[in-house]
């Protein structure tokens, strides 16, 4: 069962060494989910050394939880199980077998901010570290280097439009109608003339 609100991810299961790799890789997403890439390979290590105790050493059985709570600058993992008996990190001349917990804490101790074991009611304990969380922004991307004046591209000329020149159409213009009157001249005198009788020619010679 898995629950992750904004800043809180709480895993359940069973510490055998097939559910150790699952629960890394479910540590690793939510990290990413909450853009803390840089603390992946630390808190996966935690997880699995504390994971692996809970393996070795609990009783009577091996379930867990495991859980991530993010605050505003710090990550806590911790680990909770059924087994009341607090951890003692192991010493160099001391049997691994007679200990509570193996190396593993030590190492836990070692790449941590700070750790931590507590009793967890009265069947159990909790075993926690802390990682620090300076920032939970994404990333922001590089920026490239500034380009000096000679190197800087020469600028464009904005493109002007070009306003279409309205055509005009030519005035059409109407002349008047000039009306020629037709004028009638009279019949000539010559025809007058012909229409009259003939007068008889006198002849000069005295009859």
């Amino acid at each position: 069962m898995i629950s992750h609100p904004s800043r809180h991810c709480t895993v359940e299961l069973q510490a055998l060494p097939s559910r150790i790799g699952q629960v890394r890789r479910i540590v690793s997403a939510q990290l990413r989910y909450w853009h803390l890439d840089p603390l992946i390979d630390r808190a996966a290590l935690g997880v699995t050394e504390l994971l692996s105790n809970v393996h070795r050493h609990a009783r009577p059985d091996k379930s867990c939880v495991v859980e991530l709570e993010l605050l505003v600058d710090r990550l806590t993992v911790s680990v909770r199980d059924h087994d009341p008996r607090l951890p003692v990190v192991a010493d160099a001349a001391e049997d691994a077998a007679l200990s509570t917990c193996g190396r593993g804490l030590a190492m836990v101790a070692a790449m941590s901010e700070s750790w931590g074991a507590r009793p967890e009611g009265e069947d159990g304990k909790v075993v926690w570290f802390t990682l620090p969380a300076t920032t939970t922004a994404r990333p922001q991307p590089a920026r490239s280097p500034r380009r000096t004046p000679e190197q800087q591209p020469a600028p464009r000329r904005p493109a002007t439009r070009r306003t279409p020149t309205p055509v005009t159409a030519a005035p059409v213009i109407t002349a008047p109608v000039v009306t020629t009157p037709v004028v009638t001249a009279p019949a000539p005198a010559v025809a007058r003339a012909a229409a009259a009788p003939p007068t008889p020619a006198r002849s000069a010679v005295p009859g």
